[in-house]
């Protein structure tokens, strides 16, 4: 997409094709392309509304009805933070008593609208031409094109906070993981934290432990299952005493939020396989907040290197997914495939952790032809490779 294709969108015949097109997403391209083309439509227009249309569509989990109204880039719909989360990132710069964030790296504009809806003055910039024409459509005010790095942290003053979205792919779309890497880089985020107190940014779920500056808080987030995001906060931002926490959504917008923190973190037991299995959140797992859980649901981890804890009681925890454990067997694929048979399962569940075993390979190999669905867990147990014979427990 170039600039001129955003000003044709936002034409006015733009946006009366693109109200047309609204709930189109499941027809056949090529039919829906002809019936464009009889009525008389411009053929570029028909096909950057249709295109546009589509990316609405496969936006709305992330920001809701507000999809349909928005312009989006392929690259910015996909990574745009989604709404529930960008609230919670504009809940932190109002607590703090910012008055306007500077959104460095703005993207589509989706933490820009949250900034926006709680109240907050927004300085959106971003480098790119494209995006950020699309960006002020959405937001309904100017966007500055250009490089965030270079003197758009010096106007911020008193009362303004920086959040960071920093790129996290090449040109050519391949995964950055060294927060070095990134663009701005993580050495200029904590450049910025140091001139600027209130300073967020949303960076990659891998970061490191000790990549998190004395003072500061990393916050995991996962939604309904999913590990969308490391959001570093400082100065004001940050919660005293926290420097790891857990942000846990589920069911969505409406759905429940649990948050777990580092304080008076506990040391985790280590036991026998109790009569329950519960797998921690990812985000839990990557905050290494695993010993919390096992401590509020009384149990211990199966093993000191492994993120699944085990419990002689049903209590169940929204920050984990519970199984009952159902036999624990050594690992071995001659005893593992005449039990299985043995209990006529043909559909097979694989989950592991401390294993190298692929479980794609493993079915093959167990070659299960039984009536039967089943849930097995691959791990090590106080050391050992074992087995877990297990069945899901409704939350």
């Amino acid at each position: 997409m170039t600039p001129d294709d955003v000003d044709a969108l936002t034409s006015p015949a733009g946006r009366a094709l693109l109200a047309e097109l609204a709930g189109t997403e499941a027809e056949d391209p090529v039919a829906l392309a002809a019936r464009l083309r009889r009525a008389g439509h411009d053929p570029a227009l028909a096909a950057l509304a249709t295109t546009q249309s589509r990316l609405r569509a496969r936006a709305a989990s992330k920001f809701g009805p507000r999809a349909q109204d928005l312009l989006l880039t392929a690259a910015g719909a996909e990574q745009a933070t989604r709404a529930v989360v960008a609230a919670e990132h504009a809940r932190r710069f109002a607590a703090a008593g910012v008055r306007r964030v500077a959104d460095l790296g703005c993207g589509v504009g989706a933490d820009s609208l949250a900034f926006l809806d709680a109240g907050l003055d927004v300085l959106a910039v971003d480098a790119d031409p494209v995006t950020a024409a699309v960006a002020a459509h959405n937001l309904g005010r100017p966007v500055r094109c250009a490089d965030v790095t270079a003197g758009v942290v010096d106007e911020l003053g008193p009362g303004d906070g920086a959040w960071f979205d920093p790129a996290r792919r090449t040109s050519g779309g391949r995964r950055l993981f060294d927060p070095e890497a990134t663009s701005p880089p993580l050495s200029f985020v904590l450049a910025t934290a140091a001139r600027v107190p209130a300073t967020g940014a949303k960076l990659a779920p891998g970061l490191p432990h000790d990549l998190v500056p004395a003072g500061a808080e990393a916050q995991w987030t996962s939604v309904d299952g999913e590990v969308v995001e490391c959001a570093l906060w400082s100065g004001p931002l940050a919660r005293p005493g926290t420097g790891r926490s857990a942000r846990v959504v589920r069911g969505g917008p409406s759905g429940a939020v649990v948050e777990v923190d580092d304080t008076d973190l506990p040391v985790a037991d280590v036991g026998p396989v109790g009569e329950f299995l519960h797998e921690p959140d990812g985000a839990v797992i990557r905050a290494g907040l695993v010993a919390r859980v096992a401590a509020d649901l009384g149990g211990r981890l199966v093993d000191e290197t492994i993120a699944y804890v085990t419990t002689d009681t049903g209590l169940t925890s929204p920050l984990t997914r519970a199984f009952r454990v159902l036999e624990v067997l050594p690992f071995g694929l001659k005893p593992l495939r005449a039990r299985l048979r043995a209990l006529d399962v043909g559909t097979l569940t694989v989950k592991k952790r401390g294993t190298a075993v692929d479980p794609d390979q493993l079915r093959r190999q167990l070659a299960l032809k039984g009536s039967r669905p089943a849930t097995i867990v691959l791990t090590r147990v106080a050391g050992r490779q074992s087995v877990l014979v297990v069945e899901p427990v409704s939350p």
